[in-house]
């Protein structure tokens, strides 16, 4: 990673920047609601962007609540993958979290995204179960990841 890569709290004004990563990343994209809501409203909620040069590349959410954070999305943009930045993301996601308390880190994941999955169990994540039919727009199941931190 280089010096232009920078981490920092998502706020209201990165939305449309943000909804562009969503649309780019995944079939189902969330809504510039459920991100307003999110970054506004919802107390729980800890979401960062990481910038190149200024520019939101991508971004990753957290919902903390009491000991254990469950991450909400994780994204890059396309032309950026492939270059360790997710998993600094995911790593300053980690210790935000620890901050804030939480002593264990959950999420879902794609069975057929193996790359997400390769890079979760690099960061300490070990399997923890199979939700069925969980993505709407084709029901493939989700993988149960979980991690102490």
């Amino acid at each position: 990673m280089n010096e232009s890569i920078t981490f920092r709290l998502m706020k209201e004004q990165d939305i449309d920047d943000v909804l562009k990563v969503e649309h780019e990343s995944f079939s189902v994209p969330w809504s510039r609601e459920a991100f307003y809501n999110e970054i506004t409203k919802n107390q729980f909620a800890a979401y960062i962007v990481i910038e190149e040069n200024g520019q939101v590349i991508g971004y990753s959410g957290t919902w903390v609540v009491t000991d254990e954070a469950h991450v909400t999305n994780v994204a890059i943009l396309p032309q950026y993958r492939g270059r360790k930045l997710g998993e600094a993301m995911m790593k300053k996601l980690m210790e935000i979290a620890s901050e804030l308390g939480a002593k264990t880190m959950t999420l879902e994941v794609r069975l057929s995204n193996e790359v997400a999955r390769k890079l979760y169990r690099k960061l300490g994540f070990q399997d923890g179960g199979i939700r069925k039919n969980y993505y709407t727009d084709n029901q493939e199941d989700a993988l149960i990841m979980w991690v102490n931190l």
